[in-house]
Parts: structure tokens; sequence; C-alpha cells
């Protein structure tokens, strides 16, 4: 019994078509991609503040419990931010203790909606952009879209790769190679 690992991190690759396999490719590949997302800019963690903000500005609208408050934010943000129960229900106590808002038992949930004190801090918050509004460009559409379609026709990819048959592979290239000489020709409309 030999007590040495393999060189890499999964091997010598032979479960995704061998070391330097087309699958190895289109890891290689994906990873790619998601360091060059990250690489973009503007926020990729919202601040403390942020959440206080958008909890405040989203109860001006309309009274809604935590999980609205939660899903709300992701969909006004295009899915970028998704703040963690453990960041909004804190927040929406600490709000409550402050005298900004008062929560009501409605059909087995809390529905917070906003004091006086509450409405006045809501106008306040309304004379800055939106805490998602970071994530939106001019057009409205964000910032994300495309990161997440790369990465999911990434994941496709590789899919293709690990299961597909050597036809199913070659179709798979031919669609890639197609899908990016499109892409650029995008490019070229400027």
């Amino acid at each position: 019994m030999s007590t040495s690992f393999p060189s890499g991190p999964f091997g010598d690759g032979a479960m995704f078509g061998g070391a330097g396999g087309p699958a190895s490719a289109i890891f290689d590949a994906m990873d790619q991609l998601r360091k060059s997302f990250e690489q973009r800019t503007g926020p990729s963690r919202m601040a403390r503040g942020d959440v206080r903000s958008a909890v405040i500005t989203l109860l001006a609208e309309e009274p809604m419990h935590g999980y609205q408050i939660i899903h709300e934010i992701e969909e006004r943000s295009g899915g970028a931010w998704k703040p963690s129960a453990g960041s909004v229900y804190p927040t929406l106590q600490l709000l409550a203790d402050e005298g900004l808002l008062t929560a009501e038992e409605q059909n087995g949930r809390k529905t917070y909606s906003l004091t006086g004190a509450g409405r006045e801090e809501a106008e306040i918050a309304a004379e800055k952009p939106a805490p998602w509004a970071a994530f939106s460009s001019r057009d409205g559409s964000t910032h994300t879209a495309l990161p997440k379609a790369g990465i999911d026709l990434a994941g496709a990819a590789a899919q293709v790769a690990r299961t597909g048959s050597p036809a199913q592979v070659q179709e798979a290239v031919a669609v890639l190679e197609d899908a990016r000489r499109r892409l650029y020709a995008i490019l070229a409309e400027k």
C-alpha cells in the first residue's frame, strides 16, 4: 500500500479523459473565465449599511416580510447581491429597536412596516441611489448577466466533455466555435 498522493488534485485525470484531455482543457478554460469575471470592477460584497439602506428603501414602498426583502434585493440587483438571512433579520431587529419599523404577525409571518420616524429615514435614503443600483448599467441591464451566462455555458461544455460521445463532443466544439465568432461579431458592430 502506497502512502503517496496523486500529483494533481484529482489524481492523474483519468476520470476526465486523461491528463491534457478535452475535459482538462475545458476545466482550464472555465477557471480562466471565472478569474476574468472576478477581476471586474464594481462592488462584490455589500457593506453592512447597505443592508440597512436597502431594507428601509423597500419598506418605504410597502410592508414586507424578511424573505420578501431578501428576494427583492436579489431581484433588483440582477442576482448579484443576495443578502443572507443572517444579515437581514438582525438589521430588521435593530431598526425595530430604533423605532424605525414595526413588526406585525400576518399569516404566520412577521410583516415589517415603517413607522413615522422610519418614513423620515426613507426620505433621506431616497436622495441617494438605491444600494442595488451599483449593479445596474445605464440601460438597466446588470453586470452579472454575461458572467453568469458564460459560466453556465462553460458548465454545459464540461458536462458534454465528461459524459458525451466523441460525436457529441465534436458537435459541442462546433457550437462553441460558432458562439465565439458571433460574440466577436457583436463587438465588430460598434
